[in-house]
């Protein structure tokens, strides 16, 4: 695997925070490739495991335990959903139909371990994301880095349109 030079240096920086045990840079090692690559992939793993002297397997569980950690490629744009009770009451569940209408993606093919769908042209993906921390002024939703409070069904297609 190919790492560029300027992850490499972060990657490096970040083992020599835990001097103790290699293995407790494993989740930080996550977060910078996953922000370079957008996912997590076999080769991913592979490396990380082998540069750390850990098996694959125990950089594995760490992806497959944590729900941030993504293992296929999201589109350009990236919506995650809030799920928790107070957005499911405020309407959730139909805020994810209708973004998913409005941007041709289907979620048929979903499942824990690989809960994100994405659009046929790769521009949107979308997923449902645990507790978003804005019960108050839900449904919420993230596309990317960006906060959306009190999105409706109805304003869903006004909301992708920032995102043309």
């Amino acid at each position: 695997m190919d790492v560029k030079k300027e992850l490499l240096e972060k990657i490096d920086e970040a083992i020599t925070h835990y001097p103790e045990s290699k293995r407790s840079a494993t989740l930080p090692l996550l977060h910078l490739f996953q922000e370079e690559h957008g996912y997590i992939n076999d080769e991913t793993v592979e490396w990380i495991a082998d540069k750390l002297g850990l098996e694959p397997i125990n950089v594995l569980e760490l992806v497959t335990f944590y729900p941030g950690f993504r293992q296929s490629a999201p589109g350009k744009f990236h919506i995650r959903v809030c799920r928790t009770l107070s957005c499911a009451m405020a309407g959730s569940e139909e805020l994810m139909e209708a973004l998913c209408e409005k941007a041709g993606i289907d979620r048929s093919g979903v499942s824990h371990h690989h809960p994100i769908a994405v659009g046929k042209d790769g521009k949107f993906s979308i997923e449902f994301a645990e507790c978003l921390a804005s019960c108050g002024t839900g449904p919420v939703c993230l596309v990317n880095d960006d906060f959306y409070e009190e999105i409706t069904p109805m304003n869903a297609g006004k909301l992708l349109k920032k995102y043309n």
